[in-house]
């Protein structure tokens, strides 16, 4: 990671402007993809607002105050009260004192709290949302989003509390309180009141005008960060499935006709022939793939790889599709239009099209973790020359019976959580808010999914380096050979009974690296 100084010019405010630069993320109207959310992740980089961004936020603030000064007319959660209260007028004199209670009012979450890469993601989302100029805030506001990404300040955040409808309002709402020097933040790993964080960096608390706490907490940015934080996990994932079913295929000694680019040429879904083409690949040169087979079948769980793990891909890329369209999106309420002298008030808030591509993911997901135990289950079962539960001396030694007891424990919890969330619905706000998408809960439920599909592929792995073992000195091919050489480095092999936990928290964290 490489730091460089911060550039700032000033515009025709006389404001300060952060200039991007090569080493910063820029956050502006240029849609934003997959790969570079990735790499915001994995790179830690800092973000920056173009000029052109900064000077449309300054232009729509600037209509607004006008639009304030000049009209009497009611407009919502402006110069409003919010949801069921949207008839009470609200004196010009207290504009900025109703957008500082309604932070302080939603502030309401519970539950555990979110990860700190999630809460960086939807710091930088929000960013990303007010830079196209249509929400109302101040540049300070957004200025100061920017200097708390890049500073590690990070809001204390609950998991709890948002419908993923009026936008994430009670996630939104913890991650906004810092601004006006309220609720609290980690920073170098250390939980304070954020008015100490503020003290530090010598930072004063912003004082919000009309409409900015409404543009803070409306919006999806709860449900965007967790999606987008459990694409990337995806990502790595559906590639070890891949690399982990090879070596089980090889370990299993199974035949590989199934793979045969003509089968997959007449069903040609995009993830089952890439996927086919992955395994052809990860299986060329095998010695093992290669020995003379007498089955004439194998278990589903090995033939249906490509059509199985491919419709998993598939699935993927449409959802990611979903939430890249949701990034480069406004979702607060109301939008305003200066050139058109427009203040519009909508539903973008709405999480729908989360909530429900949420609950494809960890159905998706699931399916990777189920086809996994049940090869993992095929391995220790004592079939095709491979000793019961992959043990010498098995009944003094259990061997690797029990990590796959596991892995269907942990399967079957998947399949409670993959209930979906997005079928509900509970009216809030005196049934204003009649409709909700609890995409929130999707969310949430989505990434406990994801992590325990790890969990059970880095039991299939541990479980398919073993019996890749017994088929010595057979070699698999040069690309899992690397793989296997470089597990067991962190994993020996198991020549008698010991304690299988240790093994397994080794395996995950295997899976974390990128081969």
């Amino acid at each position: 990671m490489h730091f460089t100084v911060q550039v700032y010019i000033n515009d025709y405010q006389n404001q300060s402007i952060l200039l991007m630069n090569n080493d910063h993320f820029p956050l502006d109207k240029e849609p934003t993809d997959f790969l570079q959310v990735k790499n915001l992740l994995a790179l830690q980089q800092p973000v920056s607002i173009a000029a052109e961004a900064l000077e449309r936020i300054s232009k729509c603030r600037k209509y607004l105050d006008e639009k304030m000064d000049s009209s009497d007319a009611l407009f919502y959660g402006i110069n409003t009260g919010f949801g069921f209260l949207q008839h009470v007028q609200i004196d010009k004199s207290q504009l900025q004192e109703l957008q500082r209670n309604l932070i302080k009012s939603h502030a309401c979450g519970m539950g555990e709290e979110v990860p700190a890469a999630i809460v960086k993601l939807m710091i930088a989302f929000k960013i990303k949302s007010l830079s196209y100029g249509y929400s109302g805030v101040q540049t300070a506001t957004v200025e100061r989003l920017v200097d708390m990404y890049n500073n590690d300040v990070l809001p204390v955040i609950y998991t709890q509390g948002s419908l993923g409808a009026s936008g994430d309002l009670a996630p939104l709402s913890h991650l906004s309180l810092p601004l006006i020097g309220l609720g609290e933040v980690y920073h170098g790993g250390i939980k304070m009141p954020a008015a100490d964080a503020l003290k530090k960096f010598d930072w004063k608390p912003i004082e919000l005008k009309s409409k900015e706490g409404l543009a803070l907490i409306n919006g999806t940015q709860f449900m965007s960060a967790y999606g987008l934080h459990s694409l990337v996990q995806c990502d790595r994932l559906i590639q070890w499935a891949n690399r982990i079913a090879a070596i089980s295929f090889d370990a299993f000694g199974c035949t590989t006709e199934p793979l045969h680019e003509n089968i997959h040429a007449i069903r040609s879904h995009n993830g089952q022939v890439t996927t086919a083409a992955t395994m052809r690949r990860l299986l060329a040169g095998s010695e093992m793939a290669a020995a003379k087979k007498t089955q004439v079948q194998d278990p589903y769980s090995f033939r249906c790889i490509p059509q199985v793990h491919g419709a998993t891909k598939d699935s993927f890329d449409y959802i990611c599709s979903v939430f890249i369209k949701e990034v480069n999106s406004v979702t607060d309420n109301p939008n305003i239009f200066p050139d058109e002298d427009l203040i519009v008030s909508g539903g973008n808030f709405h999480g729908q099209p989360l909530a429900i591509t949420l609950d494809f993911l960890a159905i998706a997901m699931s399916e990777l973790a189920s086809i996994s135990e049940r090869r993992t289950y095929q391995l220790i079962s004592g079939q095709r020359g491979l000793p019961a539960f992959l043990v010498s001396n098995p009944g003094l030694n259990s061997g690797l019976m029990i990590p796959q007891y596991t892995a269907a424990g942990i399967v079957s919890e998947n399949k409670q959580l993959c209930t979906p969330s997005s079928v509900d619905s509970i009216p809030s706000s005196n049934n204003q808010e009649d409709h909700v998408s609890m995409g929130a809960n999707a969310a949430t439920q989505c990434k406990r999914v994801v992590d325990n599909v790890e969990k059970v592929l880095a039991i299939e792995l541990l479980t398919a380096v073993q019996a890749l073992e017994f088929r010595r000195p057979l070699k698999t091919s040069a690309e899992l050979e690397e793989i296997v050489s470089a597990f067991r480095k962190t994993v020996s092999f198991n020549e008698a009974d010991r304690i299988l936990h240790d093994d397994m928290l080794q395996s995950v964290e295997f899976l974390k690296k990128e081969i």
